[in-house]
């Protein structure tokens, strides 16, 4: 059984679980103030040409977005996110946990617009309703699509404007740095937001984000935040020396453009085969429209989410590729699902 699900289920890339292996006898400082972790600071800042910027390394992405608006909202603020983003979707009401109302917009392709965000504002007018202060998007979408550096700017032109954090969720940040569509790098990322998070649990790390917070009065006593959230690793050091390795030599980008290009060759056969898709992705997901009747035959070999139902007899699959998924795995599934379109299963 070979699973499409997600782009987590293998463990760690060979070179990251080296570079564990080799500090692992090592003592160090603890909870996130080792030397690993310093040189990996170091390397992004260079990366984000951001020299004042800070970087705190989490374990997971809900764990992320959690600390960052507790810590970064007044209890009585929001935070403005397209309906299908995590936060609302797949994080157990963890925001709202700390007190904090989502408010949901109904997007086309996953992405929020700067007109969707005014009609929000234009809606919360006083003390008798939450008040807008955050506005939070993931790169790519949670639906595989991406936002252009002119969607980007709008945003964050707009949140400037009205006073509004732009905040970033990077779980695949690689996959939309990969994408062939993609024209924004991490430096005009760090300039565009208030912070954002770069994803290493879905692109080959262990486990792993690295959140940058690029407005300096969001930084003053962030990790009383990260330990108060039961987020502050003890063994801090295996987080930072990921990501040390991931930007050492370029192979969190490596790894990303594997994924985008198992997932191109998937889409490719796919539209050969004419299958038609949900959404147009350019990313490590791609969204399938499949009969029933094949999807059940395809789910006694393979593993991978119903998505959305389409008709009675129709529904549309998330397939995603990682940095482990081979090509003739790619090539397994579309000779499967050929002979299944064909009738002669």
């Amino acid at each position: 059984m070979y699973s499409f699900k997600n782009d987590y289920s293998e463990g760690a890339h060979p070179q990251i679980l080296n570079q564990i292996l080799k500090i692992n006898a090592e003592q160090n400082i603890g909870y996130g103030q080792d030397q690993y972790s310093e040189l990996a600071k170091e390397l992004i800042k260079n990366i984000i040409a951001k020299k004042d910027a800070a970087i705190h390394f989490l374990v997971g992405g809900t764990q992320t977005n959690l600390t960052v608006m507790a810590a970064f909202l007044r209890p009585y603020e929001a935070v403005i996110a397209p309906h299908t983003g995590h936060i609302l979707v797949h994080e157990t009401g963890a925001i709202e946990s700390t007190g904090h109302k989502i408010i949901s917009v109904a997007t086309t392709e996953g992405k929020l617009t700067t007109e969707q965000i005014l009609a929000v504002l234009k809606e919360h007018t006083d003390e008798h309703m939450v008040k807008p202060k955050m506005v939070y998007i993931s790169q790519p979408t949670e639906i595989g699509t991406i936002y252009s550096y002119a969607e980007l700017n709008k945003i964050s032109e707009l949140c400037k404007q009205k006073n509004l954090y732009f905040y970033i969720d990077g779980a695949r940040l690689g996959s939309a740095l990969m994408s062939e569509k993609n024209d924004v790098n991490l430096a005009q990322i760090a300039q565009l937001t208030d912070a954002f998070y770069i994803g290493g649990t879905k692109n080959g790390a262990l486990f792993g984000e690295a959140l940058v917070i690029c407005r300096q009065k969001l930084q003053t006593d962030f990790r009383y935040h990260i330990k108060q959230r039961g987020a502050m690793l003890a063994k801090g050091q295996f987080l930072g020396v990921q990501f040390w390795e991931m930007f050492k030599a370029g192979l969190y980008y490596q790894l990303a453009e594997h994924a985008n290009k198992m997932a191109k060759l998937l889409k490719m056969a796919l539209q050969d085969l004419e299958c038609e898709f949900l959404v147009n992705t350019d990313t490590n997901q791609i969204f399938p429209i499949l009969s029933k009747r094949v999807i059940a035959s395809l789910e006694k070999k393979y593993s991978f989410y119903i998505w959305q139902e389409i008709s009675e007899d129709c529904a549309a699959v998330r397939l995603v590729t990682s940095w482990a998924t081979s090509e003739s795995v790619v090539q397994e599934f579309v000779a499967d699902l050929k002979q299944l379109l064909s009738g002669a299963v």
